[in-house]
């Protein structure tokens, strides 16, 4: 594998920059990694090239001005407003919010009843990154933060009304570009697996909002944008019976598992379609409507389509749609076309400035579909599946203009302009109510003005605590929240409990 280049700063994690004259130092998972010249390496200057090449510079706009016509600052305003609008009942139209009809007429103008699934969608993807240990120097790192039962309390996502039901977890056996996460200890919680997502399904209260039981997985992205076009593997795989062909890394990491390892003795594809499989069942039996929702940011969207094939493959007739942000290509023609046959619903949502869903087949990919004519169906392009909502960071006047591949892909930065989106025509909606200083949580695209710090994400003490004799050291986890195989089969079976218990409790007051 190759190491990691000046340009390649994971934009999830606390990320913080010192200014100094001929060097820049690098902060990566709560701790200093490399004091690094400052000269552009190679995919620094690739990147460089590729962002004239595709046009994704923004210019530096005039000062905006913060005041209201009263004279109190708009932000002032912002911070005694609630972070979202009370949750409307969408059960009679769930269906086309769901991507029944491939979203048609719904992305432009975006439907305000869509714009909050989707957010709520991303949130669950973010998650994904805020639980995740990144310290490179904890025995625990490539594992989640939480046990299953404290995830959405921890990150503050109870009031979407779902509960975890089962993590997932992943391993590759050939080598990916950073893709998954490592500890520089000997004695860690694994060797080989991380932590890559989750499974979780809708309570009673928010199933009747929405008007079915909804099963969501959230799958984890990992990559720095640099990273794609330095390290990216090119080879197609075969997936399915038909012609279908997809990227090997992402299918590795989908399908590889290891007898020998504690949490990948299964793959993360038998872990996921397990317990999908087994919560639909459990929901049918009892006469409601399933829905599965699957979603992911970066890595993870890619991940989310390969879910999404198999599922459909397994599940017939299970109404099954993809809320990806900033995903990269996953797989040829055919295999676009198998998810279309077997009515996977796909809503991509990509930033206009963000490099990452131009990979893989920056040249040869969908467009080269006007030449088959002459070359037939060309088996080997990449090519993206299902609808599309463009953003672009100009329409933001809260957002810095100038090249920042990390602030361009980050999912915060996705979910500020979802949030603030109405349609390609209209201006940044005034009374977007998400938290703007969200956006700065892991990289520096917030406007100066507004006085949020740049990466302010960050653990107490990055982590340390001080113990009895005065001396700071790294903190315990606790107990229940240290990985253990066998505490999440218990969970697991505990959230079973708990949803049969209150689907009963309802079932009795009905």
């Amino acid at each position: 594998m190759k190491a990691i280049s000046s340009s390649c700063i994971h934009h999830h994690l606390p990320v913080a920059h010192h200014r100094r004259t001929n060097q820049t130092f690098i902060i990566r998972g709560f701790q200093e990694v490399a004091t690094l010249p400052k000269q552009q390496s190679a995919s620094s200057r690739l990147s460089q090239s590729l962002s004239n090449l595709l046009r994704l510079h923004v210019d530096t706009p005039p000062r905006t001005d913060f005041q209201s016509s009263t004279g109190i600052s708009l932000i002032d305003e912002k911070h005694s407003t609630p972070t979202c609008s009370p949750k409307e009942d969408i059960s009679n139209k769930w269906s086309e919010i769901h991507g029944s009809c491939d979203w048609d007429n719904l992305l432009d103008p975006l439907q305000p009843w869509l714009r909050r699934e989707i957010v709520k969608y991303g949130e669950f993807a973010q998650a994904t990154y805020d639980a995740f240990d990144f310290d490179s120097f904890s025995e625990y790192c490539g594992s989640c933060r939480y046990n299953q039962h404290k995830l959405f309390k921890e990150l503050g996502l109870e009031k979407n009304g779902y509960m975890v039901s089962k993590y997932i977890y992943a391993m590759s056996h050939i080598d990916v570009p950073q893709w998954l996460e490592r500890s520089h200890l000997l004695d860690t919680w694994s060797k080989d697996s991380n932590w890559m997502g989750y499974v979780a399904v809708s309570d009673d209260q928010e199933s009747s909002r929405i008007g079915r039981r909804d099963i969501v997985v959230a799958w984890r992205g990992t990559v720095a944008p640099s990273e794609w076009y330095e390290d990216f593997q090119r080879k197609l795989e075969p997936v399915g019976s038909g012609e279908a062909k997809v990227e090997h890394g992402f299918l590795s990491i989908y399908t590889s598992k290891r007898e020998s390892s504690r949490y990948n003795k299964s793959s993360a594809s038998d872990q996921v379609m397990k317990e999908v499989t087994r919560l639909v069942q459990l929901y049918k039996q009892r006469g409601e409507q399933v829905s599965l929702t699957i979603t992911g940011h970066s890595l993870g969207g890619a991940l989310a389509l390969l879910n999404a094939y198999e599922a459909a493959t397994s599940l017939p007739g299970l109404p099954i749609s993809v809320i990806s942000f900033g995903a990269p290509r996953v797989g040829n023609i055919a295999f676009r076309d198998e998810l279309h046959q077997l009515g996977v619903k796909t809503l991509r949502v990509v930033v206009k400035q963000d490099i990452v869903p131009r990979m893989p087949g920056l040249v040869f990919n969908e467009s080269l579909q006007k030449f088959d004519d002459i070359t037939g169906t060309l088996k080997w392009v990449y090519t993206h599946v299902g609808a599309e909502l463009k953003l672009d960071v100009q329409s933001s006047p809260y957002l810095k203009r100038g090249f920042n591949l990390p602030g361009f892909h980050s999912l915060e930065t996705y979910l500020h302009l979802i949030d603030g989106f109405h349609s390609k025509t209209s201006t940044f909606r005034e009374d977007a109510r998400r938290d703007i200083a969200l956006v700065n949580k892991a990289c520096d695209m917030l406007v100066d003005e507004l006085r949020i710090p740049r990466a302010w994400y960050q653990f107490a003490n990055k982590g340390l605590v001080r113990n009895a004799h005065g001396r700071w050291v790294k903190q315990v986890r606790d107990p229940e929240d240290i990985p253990s195989p066998a505490r999440e089969t218990h969970h697991q079976a505990f959230s079973v409990e708990m949803l049969a218990t209150d689907e009963g409790l309802a079932l009795t007051l009905c």
